[in-house]
Order: C-alpha cells, then sequence, then structure tokens
C-alpha cells in the first residue's frame, strides 16, 4: 500500500476533533489477525479496524516453528502440527466472536522452511485461511509501520526482533525509509548460539551485525519491537521502580539499557530469574538481552524507546485509508474511550475551544494532549466522588493509550486528577506526577480546574458552555456568560473560578454578564 504524501511539517494540522457520533459509531465489527511467527502464533481480535486499535482479545501458542530450523532445513513435524491445531482453534474463536476479517501473515519460519509451503497448505485446508507470507522487506516495513502508528511522528530506527530473525528499518516521520535489514538473530537461533558460551555467542552476533548493519544506519532513537524486547522493558522498570509501568513509550538511556541487558545474558549467578519476566519469556530472554546489547552497541543511538506495538499494528495500519493514518492517534484513542464512557459525549467536543483561551500560544504537541484529556474528562462519573480524582488518575496512567509517552500520559492523569477537585499535593500523584516540570504540572492542574468549571457551570450542556468565555488577565480571571450561562448568585461556580484562579496565580476573579 502506497505510503501516505503528508507535508513533513505538518503536524499542526493534523485533525484533533472530538467527533461524538464518530466515536459512537459501531464500524464493520471486529477485526482479526493471526500472526505465525518463527517462535509463536498468536490470536488479536481488536474492536474495530482503526486509527487507535483496541484489542479484545489477545491469545498466543507456543509453536517454535523455528526451532532445529537451521540444522534441517525444514519445520519438526510435532511443531507442524501444532501449529495447524493453533490456528484452527484461532479461527473457530474469531468466528465466535463475530470477527468480520480475519487476516493472516508468517514470518522468518514460514519463509525459509522446506515444509513452509506444505505447512501454507495444511493451515488453508483445516482453517480456511489464506496465509500471506511476509518477505523479509515486508517484515521490516510492517514493523516499522507498527512504530509510526504507534507514537506522535516518531523519526528513528526501528529493531524487531522475532523468533527467527532481527529486522532493522527506519522510521521517519509518517513513512519508511528506504533502509532496512533482516539478519538471522532471532530468539531461536540465538539461543543456540548461547548454548556454545556467551562470550561464543557474542562474537557471532557481534559478526553477523558487522556484516549486516551499515556504519551509517543510525539514528539518535531506538524503537525496539517484539515480546523478548517488551521483557526486557518490564523487567528493566520492575528493577528501577518505574513510576509509570507501562511498556509503550517507556524511555531508557542507551548506557543504562544495555548495562541492564548484560546483567541478563552474562548473569554474575546465573539462573537468576530478571524481575517481572512471565516464565514463558525466561527460556529465550538471555537471547533477546544479547541481541538487544550488541545491536545498540553498533548503532550507538541516544536513548531507547521500547514500542508495544508492531509487525500486527503496522500490518493494520497498511488497511486503513490515508485520511485515517494521518489521524492522531491519541487523540483518536481517547475519544474512543472516553467519549462513550461520558454523561453528554458530544460535550468534550465544546471544551476544546473554551479551554485554548487559557493558553495562548501553545505548540501543537501541547494541543494534542489538551484534547486527549477533553475526550477523558468525564470517565469518572460513575465513581464515588471521594474516588474519583485518585481512581482516574491511576487508571489514566496505564491506559492502553497510543502516540503517548510516559511524561505525556503523566499530564493527562495529572489534568483529570485535578478535574475531579484532586489536591497539588495528593500522596496518589506520586511517584508519576515527579516525571513532569513544574511548570507543566502547573500547566495540568490548571487545565483539570478548568474543566471542572466547565463542567458545574454547564451541567455538561454544549450549549450552556458555549453561550460563556474565559479570559485570563494578568491580576484576575474572568467568566464571560450569555443568558443561557447566567449564574450570578452560584455560589458553587464561584468557587470553581477561584479554585481555576488560584491554580493560574492571581488572586482576582469575577463572573461578568454579557
Amino acid at each position: 500500500m502506497d505510503q501516505p504524501a503528508i507535508p513533513r511539517d505538518a503536524g499542526a494540522l493534523r485533525p484533533l476533533d472530538l467527533d461524538a457520533a464518530r466515536a459512537l459509531a459501531p464500524g464493520d465489527g471486529p477485526y482479526g489477525i493471526v500472526d505465525i511467527g518463527s517462535n509463536s502464533v498468536r490470536l488479536v481480535v481488536y474492536e474495530r479496524l482503526g486509527r487507535a486499535p483496541l484489542p479484545r482479545f489477545n491469545e498466543k501458542s507456543l509453536c517454535r516453528l523455528g526451532e532445529g530450523l537451521a540444522l534441517t532445513g525444514a519445520i519438526h513435524p510435532d511443531n507442524f502440527r501444532r501449529t495447524v491445531e493453533a490456528v484452527r482453534r484461532f479461527r473457530a474463536i474469531a468466528d465466535a466472536m463475530g470477527v468480520t476479517r480475519l487476516d493472516a501473515t508468517a514470518t522468518e519460519a514460514m519463509r525459509r522452511a522446506t515444509n513452509g509451503p506444505d505447512l501454507q497448505r495444511a493451515i488453508t485446508a483445516e482453517s480456511g485461511l489464506a496465509i500471506r507470507i511476509l518477505s523479509g522487506a515486508e517484515e521490516a516495513r510492517h514493523a516499522a509501520l507498527g512504530v509510526i502508528s504507534g507514537f506522535f511522528r516518531p523519526v528513528g530506527l526501528v529493531g524487531d526482533m522475532g523468533g527467527g530473525s532481527l529486522e532493522v528499518a527506519e522510521a521517519l516521520d509518517d513513512r519508511v525509509g528506504e533502509r532496512w535489514v533482516s539478519l538471522p538473530l532471532g530468539a531461536l537461533p540465538v539461543e543456540a548460539l548461547l548454548e556454545k558460551g556467551p562470550e561464543a555467542a557474542k562474537r557471532a552476533v557481534d559478526a553477523l551485525l558487522a556484516e549486516g548493519l551499515p556504519p551509517a544506519l543510525t539514528r539518535p532513537v531506538f524503537y525496539p519491537v517484539g515480546g523478548g524486547w517488551r521483557a526486557i522493558a518490564k523487567a528493566h522498570m520492575a528493577s528501577v521502580g518505574a513510576p509509570v509501568p507501562v511498556v509503550h513509550g517507556y524511555t531508557v538511556d542507551t548506557a543504562a539499557i544495555r548495562a541492564f541487558a548484560k546483567s541478563l545474558w552474562r548473569p554474575a549467578r546465573p539462573g537468576t530469574a530478571a524481575p517481572g519476566v512471565p516464565a514463558r519469556r525466561a527460556r529465550t530472554l538471555p537471547a533477546a538481552a544479547l541481541v538487544l546489547d550488541r545491536t545498540l552497541k553498533r548503532l550507538a543511538p541516544e536513548k531507547v524507546v521500547f514500542s508495544s506495538l508492531g509487525l500486527r499494528e503496522g500490518w493494520l495500519y497498511a488497511q486503513l485509508p490515508e485520511a485515517e493514518r494521518y489521524r492522531d492517534p491519541l487523540v483518536e484513542g481517547a475519544a474512543l474511550i472516553g467519549l462513550p464512557a461520558a454523561r453528554v459525549p458530544r460535550f468534550a467536543a465544546a471544551l476544546v475551544p473554551w479551554t485554548a483561551a487559557l493558553f495562548p500560544g501553545e505548540s501543537a504537541a501541547e494541543t494534542r494532549l489538551r484534547v486527549a484529556a477533553c475526550a477523558v474528562s468525564d470517565m469518572g462519573w460513575r465513581d464515588h466522588p471521594d474516588l474519583r480524582a485518585a481512581e482516574m488518575f491511576r487508571r489514566l496512567l496505564q491506559f492502553p493509550f497510543i502516540g503517548i509517552e510516559h511524561p505525556e500520559r503523566a499530564f493527562v492523569a495529572a489534568a483529570i486528577h485535578a478535574r475531579y477537585n484532586g489536591k497539588a499535593d495528593d500522596p496518589a500523584l506520586l511517584p508519576a506526577v515527579d516525571l513532569l516540570s513544574r511548570a507543566t504540572r502547573r500547566r495540568a492542574l490548571i487545565l483539570g480546574r478548568a474543566l471542572t468549571l466547565a463542567y458545574r457551570l454547564s451541567a455538561g450542556v454544549p450549549e450552556v458552555l458555549e453561550g460563556s468565555r474565559l479570559t485570563v488577565g494578568t491580576d484576575r480571571v474572568t467568566l464571560e456568560v450569555g443568558r443561557l450561562a447566567r449564574v450570578p448568585d452560584s455560589e458553587v461556580v464561584a468557587e470553581r473560578l477561584a479554585a481555576l484562579a488560584t491554580a493560574v496565580g492571581v488572586k482576582r476573579y469575577e463572573v461578568v454578564e454579557v
């Protein structure tokens, strides 16, 4: 599918509208993909085929298609059988869930195995699914598209380590770069190398990287993709007590993650389990750590940003129309989650221009966070009033948002905490709020207090809010109200306006009828 022809400097032009009808539309039904990898076969069913895919079901079967492939050239009969059975079961599950479209892709193992075509035919015969065996170029491209779909205009190198191979490609804003490589450095072949000893395996991996990765293929940011590397991210977050326990967008200095990876593939005490690593990942973790360490040494990026989205999401993204691909992933996801949960779904759209007056000159990156906060601003209305602030902060901090990194998660969560009258010194904010600068934390507080005022003033009625306007001066905050919004005697509105003035840093506030 062609890449979108988008201006490279058009970040501010991305659609940021909160369309309640769009968010509430049922869509075309659930979309599913079966991913036949070299180590596992996985079914993921998404709520819909769209810009912000929300998984409804996710299950994998460890079929280890690539096990022993380097020695025999063929998939072992037991693994062959398990794969056919797994896909047949996944097809039955997808049918039972009412999936309206089910795609199936396969990668390195089926691509290389002499009996790969036999397996392809057997799967189709048993399940009725047509299997698309991706080339190395397609695998690299779709992994990069997964990162492009999951971040806000990413620029960097994407490394996707699967069971059979390692693909490296360039993510350049909204397109995939021309340069890519595919190397036989998946978890299973590297696991076999480690049987000869860590140092021998390191030398073999370094030789393959030196031969396959051109010196000019380098970028300041490296995006690791794949289950093994996600496991490393989880283990590192557990070891350092990361304030946001979410893999997607987890950013680490290269030197720090390399040192941690070394401790996994060359441990001081062999057999010691890494914290936070599922048992099913323990076997291949040293191989994943070795390849991550040596790849980072070779490419020398400044920082590492882990991605939960990869080939599957890149495949999904490539199926979308150009206009859909160009929508902001964070705002789209926040609308799909937040608007259906609100008392008045169309009220969020009225909040966007109303709160804009608070932040003249805000950047495009700041605007998208404010719009996302408006989208999820009424999600906690069913919770007990005493729990809303802390509960919404905790939930939003770990929501399955994409197009967002950890400090941005903390901003949106802190703004909604303030919207539900949470105190600025609430211990529930710690330690995540420490990811924000003092100025950004204050901005979240101002936005949250303004949202509280908007709901109290208008009772969630868009027409009432649209009949009012906020003005922030050097010494006061003024709320101008028209006929529909006249509340001259409302003590509650005055209290909310006073709280906003305090957050802004002025002492005076007033309600003016116009």
